[in-house]
């Protein structure tokens, strides 16, 4: 078996580095709509341009901005115990690498995970041989686990999940997966399914410790700002939060044949979960006969003409709290084609009630709890996802209760950060 593990990962790092060359065009590629992709190339190859090495890091890898958002709880809960700590924080996104630098202090360092051939992962561990390494929820890379292993660097899987889908398309890559899944000396998962799922995957110890993006706490200046901003427009505003590919089309075939007849002119407000795809969205719009402003045409307050318009577009990074805030109910991005939905309690946190569509598998927890505690609904259909919103709307003393149901929800879940930082520490307390 040992040799059959050895042959796949090989073959696996062949595969790699033969796809190098076209990894490095397509993050050049990316570049031209985010430049922050053509920064530090050399760190994604394991190249830190005559830095000398050091130790003593606590290492976290959160490989966009979702994963980021959730790990900065986990990070304030690390910094309480060790208030000293030196974070190295590692991104594989340019959004996840945006957010990321606020969560900087005095002395950390923020760089690019490194590609996953052997050469490359065995120089990012000679460079910074961090104490202990925390992989945010699904971040399972075969050769980097097997180089830690190597450098004695013990790996977390934090705020772990697995869903059923991707569980079905990882038996195709056992071989390869299962060997780096039994490097990791702890998985701390979101819930007893993906706990589950994990211990099959071959995860040798996995803890239940739920889902750190309970502990996000929304900017309480976006919050306050989103408020105003919804008194001072006067209408009633549907938000579409955090959309993928394909479902702006639905949505906006949906408005036409229900906006006429709803009740108080709502403005419908899209924000695109990729920021590449904005004027894409923008364009879809448009070509629907809809007014549009952006969002990214203002800085403190909507100008008089944006009240009046048909559509809003959410195309700034950063201020969902800001988009919930306004909003009188929120459909789920990627919940409405089969892509597993997008992060629901965030918008729980921000009170705002949500409509979500029959793929939620990538938060599946989640999605059938605020459910059952009256936060969300459920809905077949984008059509039926927009007039189920609109009846919300036209229904204030039900949106309220919904808004007071979202914000207990998320409330009574929460805790996460400090039981996964406990876990870590037992490990720091170990290397001491």
């Amino acid at each position: 078996m040992a040799w059959r593990q050895k042959l796949a990962r090989g073959g696996y790092s062949a595969f790699l580095g033969l796809l190098k060359p076209m990894y490095l065009m397509r993050l050049w590629w990316r570049g031209r709509a985010e430049p922050l992709y053509r920064h530090a190339v050399n760190e994604r190859l394991g190249s830190y341009r005559g830095e000398a090495p050091s130790s003593g890091w606590i290492w976290v890898h959160a490989v966009s901005l979702g994963e980021t958002r959730a790990a900065a709880a986990l990070i304030d809960a690390l910094r309480r115990q060790h208030p000293h700590m030196r974070l190295l924080l590692t991104h594989s996104t340019a959004t996840g690498r945006e957010a990321g630098a606020a969560l900087l202090r005095a002395g950390d360092r923020q760089v690019w995970l490194p590609y996953d051939t052997p050469g490359v992962v065995n120089r990012f561990f000679r460079q910074f041989q961090p104490s202990v390494g925390v992989l945010m929820e699904t971040e399972i890379w075969p050769n980097l686990l097997h180089a830690a292993r190597r450098h004695g660097v013990t790996m977390v899987l934090a705020n772990a999940r697995l869903s059923e889908k991707s569980q079905r398309q990882g038996q195709r890559l056992r071989a390869v997966l299962q060997p780096a899944v039994e490097q990791l000396a702890l998985v701390l998962a979101q819930t007893e399914a993906d706990a589950q799922r994990l211990r099959e995957a071959g995860a040798p110890r996995v803890v239940v410790s739920g889902n750190l993006k309970f502990d996000m706490a929304p900017d309480a200046t976006l919050l306050s700002r989103g408020r105003a901003w919804r008194d001072s427009i006067g209408r009633p505003v549907l938000l579409a939060a955090v959309t993928r590919e394909g479902e702006e089309a639905m949505l906006l075939a949906a408005w036409a044949r229900h906006r006429s007849s709803a009740a108080g002119q709502p403005l419908l407000l899209i924000v695109p979960r990729h920021p590449q795809r904005f004027d894409e969205v923008a364009s879809l719009v448009t070509a629907a006969g809809l007014t549009l402003v952006r969002r990214s045409q203002w800085t403190d307050a909507p100008p008089a003409h944006a009240a009046a318009a048909d559509v809003w577009l959410g195309d700034t990074m950063g201020e969902m709290p800001l988009y919930y805030a306004l909003s009188h109910v929120a459909l789920l991005g990627g919940s409405f084609a089969p892509l597993g939905g997008q992060n629901l309690i965030e918008a729980a946190a921000c009170g705002c009630p949500v409509v979500m569509g029959p793929h939620t598998f990538n938060f599946a927890e989640a999605a059938e709890l605020s459910q059952a505690a009256g936060a969300a609904l459920r809905v077949t259909d984008m059509e039926d996802g927009v007039r189920q919103a609109l009846g919300l709307i036209a229904d204030p003393s039900r949106a309220a209760q919904t808004a007071s149901h979202a914000l207990a929800f998320a409330a009574q879940h929460r805790g996460a950060a400090n039981r996964m930082a406990a876990a870590i520490e037992g490990f720091l307390t170990t290397r001491r």
